[in-house]
This record gives structure tokens, sequence and C-alpha cells, in this order.
């Protein structure tokens, strides 16, 4: 079944996108491209509570399928 993301909600394109940062920032720590407090930093900078709790989730999941 495929499902064309462009019509989503904008809320429900940003979770995708901030899915999509976590894993790349997961990626870049596990192949030594970037430090951990890279996951601050990238946490700090988005405004909305909700957004950042999805990130920092997006994160711990990663974290635990890639062995961080």
């Amino acid at each position: 079944m495929s499902y064309n993301l462009a019509l989503l909600p904008a809320d429900e394109k940003q979770k995708i996108e901030l899915d999509k940062q976590a894993s790349f920032a997961v990626w870049q720590v596990k192949n030594a491209l970037a430090e951990r407090s890279t996951f601050a930093q990238q946490a700090q900078a988005l405004s909305d509570e909700n957004e950042r709790a999805h990130f920092v989730d997006c994160v711990e999941k990663y974290s635990k399928i890639m062995g961080l």
C-alpha cells in the first residue's frame, strides 16, 4: 500500500521531517561525523515543545536501533 505524503496535514509532515532529522543525526554520531551534543543542539533549536519531545523520542528510537 502506498501513501502520498504530500496529502498529509502539515503537522504530520513535520513529524516525518523530524523523524528523518533524528535518524540522520544518530547516523552522523554513529559514524563519528558529529558529537552527541548534536542531539541537544537540534532539540533546543525547535521552538515547539511537542516537536522537541517527538525529536527526542525519535533520537532514542534510532539510538537503540543503531546500538548507540
